[in-house]
């Protein structure tokens, strides 16, 4: 049996028109059932439900045999323990989005890295941000945080944020301001390297598909 990790929210949806295309259907619905294990309409898929940091280390472990993660998640994984077990295979193009540095409304940015400030900034990408502003030149102390980032300047805990930004909505409804770009995120196939080459009957036709999928999926509207 092959088994698909999968994070719940954006890239469980995007997901699924693809799996879709594939011939795979996910049996229930991840936000309404306690579940964490999803059967398909093929008895040889499953579809195991597990954090989005969480996906590349259960496909890399052998916990999945291939999954779905953002870049974001990748970058960050991979800077703290190599990409040693992972192939990825193919850009999926979905659940598009963007890393970013963002602060309050009110607070000059520019001006505080000019002036070689050292500033306070809340991610849960460490990695990520660490490597960005060491880039600069710009000195930062680091606040890790798992949610709710936008508090973090509003409450004073932080003068900055590195998060992802979709559609912008949610900073502008708090008051928050991109100021830089860091990167473009979308979700990436990976797959766990042994099990590619001891079940390459399987994975391959599934990844394959998975390909044609996603081309079709970026395909320019006509």
């Amino acid at each position: 049996m092959l088994t698909l990790a999968l994070s719940k929210g954006r890239i469980f949806e995007d997901t699924l028109p693809m799996l879709q295309r594939a011939g795979i259907t996910v049996s229930g619905d991840p936000e309404s059932t306690r579940k964490l294990i999803l059967p398909t309409n093929r008895a040889d898929v499953r579809v195991v439900l597990v954090r989005a940091s969480d996906v590349p280390t259960y496909v890399r472990y052998g916990g999945a045999d291939i999954g779905v993660a953002g870049l974001d998640v990748l970058r960050e994984y991979f800077a703290g323990n190599g990409p040693d077990g992972l192939y990825l295979p193919v850009d999926l193009g979905i659940a598009r989005c963007r890393l970013s540095v963002a602060v309050r409304a009110d607070f000059d940015y520019a001006a505080r890295v000019r002036q070689g400030a050292r500033l306070r900034v809340a991610t849960k990408y460490v990695h990520l941000a660490s490597d960005h502003f060491a880039s600069k030149g710009v000195h930062v102390d680091l606040v890790k945080l798992y949610g709710s980032m936008e508090l973090a300047p509003l409450t004073g805990l932080a003068d900055a944020i590195v998060d992802l930004v979709s559609t912008g909505g949610t900073l502008k409804a708090n008051g928050l301001v991109e100021v830089e770009h860091i990167m473009d995120i979308s979700a990436r196939l990976i797959v766990n390297q042994a099990a590619l080459k001891t079940r390459t009957a399987m994975l391959k036709p599934l990844i394959d598909q998975l390909r044609d999928a996603a081309a079709l999926t970026q395909e320019p509207a006509v």
